[in-house]
């Protein structure tokens, strides 16, 4: 008797709390684990990390460069793959890793369809898991303006139960839609922790193309799904005059693995002398691409939050953005897809360092590198440890 009420104590006292990440897409990726080594670094905690693959390569790249092995892999991308598809493979494959691994928490970052499916599987799970959203509340207030991921962030911060708001505007964003305060907490971006960590580890990376001592470079990228057709044909068609006109500057534009993406852009600008249509890059090279380029032509979330810790101003090729304060510290302009309106801005930019240098932030609004530990510190908290 007395051997098993010992057992019992040393089990209650040595217990860990079980947090499983579960993450899909290279900017999952990388946002999660700055989170996923703060968590491996703490004896408290036992670290589960599940990854969807709804990217494979991309995924793969950020895993190797932050050193991370999952415990589970679905693999579930496949070529043409529909939304429905992915969701219903996530859920499927969630179904008895919870069931069977019975975390304390789940949590899940950003606006992916893992994301969602990851909230609602822990939702479905019985009993239902308290599920964390990292990156809360960001909102464009535009349901087709990032599509489908303004609906994946709404549905995910309803399902779950805390939320790891990046700025006061996001956790403003979700106490308006009645969540509750006390389970909010304002943490800064973790993609800032993650360029502080890449920059300890990666130093005077080689740029992907060779470029003159008195040229200008830009980075593009484009591949968002509200994005196919007219409004991508219509920013190349920019691109190609400001080729034309501007010959001091190198265009690198690292596009998508998408075939319906690629399919666009090949016929404006393939074979072009200074645009170099080049493969995607591993994630460090492409923060050097980015720390090295005059401006940014994109229409990505993630580059917003990147160029503002960077320095480097980025013409945002949307509507809307659900970073606003990308906006108001200057380092982003929205400019949308019309091929006037992208080649004036990026033109003003490029030929007027004066312009340039009036979008360079003095203050990072995303954070300052510690929004992982903020989130490890508030769970800890809530759970008593």
């Amino acid at each position: 008797i007395l051997g098993s009420c010992t057992l019992r104590i040393c089990d209650k006292v040595t217990m860990n709390m079980k947090i499983l990440l579960i993450f899909g897409t290279r900017p999952e990726a990388i946002k999660m684990a700055p989170l996923v080594k703060v968590l491996e670094s703490d004896k408290r905690f036992e670290t589960i990390v599940v990854v969807t693959a709804q990217h494979r390569e991309m995924l793969d790249q950020v895993l190797q460069l932050f050193k991370i092995q999952p415990d589970y892999d679905l693999k579930i991308m496949r070529k043409a793959q529909s939304l429905g598809g992915i969701t219903t493979k996530v859920l499927l494959g969630l179904e008895d890793i919870l069931k069977g691994e019975k975390p304390d928490i789940v949590l899940v970052h950003g606006d992916t369809t893992t994301t969602f499916a990851g909230a609602l599987a822990s939702f479905y799970a019985t009993p239902p898991i308290p599920c964390g959203h990292v990156e809360a509340g960001l909102r464009s207030y535009d349901t087709m303006n990032p599509y489908p991921e303004e609906v994946n962030r709404i549905l995910t911060d309803h399902l779950c139960k805390f939320h790891f708001a990046p700025t006061e505007s996001a956790k403003n964003n979700i106490l308006k839609e009645g969540i509750t305060s006390e389970n909010i907490v304002v943490t800064g971006n973790t993609v800032v922790d993650a360029l502080h960590q890449i920059n300890r580890i990666n130093h005077n990376l080689p740029l992907p193309v060779e470029k003159k001592s008195n040229e200008k470079l830009v980075t593009i990228t484009m591949h968002r799904r509200e994005s196919w057709g007219d409004p991508l044909q219509s920013v190349c068609r920019a691109i190609l005059r400001l080729h034309t006109e501007l010959p001091d500057v190198r265009f690198v534009f690292p596009w998508h693995l998408n075939p319906k993406v690629r399919e666009i852009i090949s016929p404006i600008l393939s074979g072009l002398d200074r645009v170099h249509l080049i493969e995607p890059l591993d994630y460090q090279y492409f923060l050097s691409l980015m720390s090295n380029s005059y401006l940014i032509l994109s229409d990505s979330g993630g580059i917003q939050e990147e160029a503002a810790s960077l320095s480097v101003p980025v013409l945002l090729l949307r509507e809307v953005t659900e970073r606003p304060e990308a906006l108001d510290c200057g380092i982003c302009k929205l400019v949308g897809t019309d091929e006037q309106r992208v080649f004036t801005k990026a033109k003003q930019i490029l030929t007027d360092e004066n312009k340039r240098s009036e979008m360079i932030p003095k203050v990072n609004p995303f954070g300052d590198g510690k929004a992982s530990e903020r989130i490890r510190n508030f769970i800890a908290s809530r759970w008593g440890l």
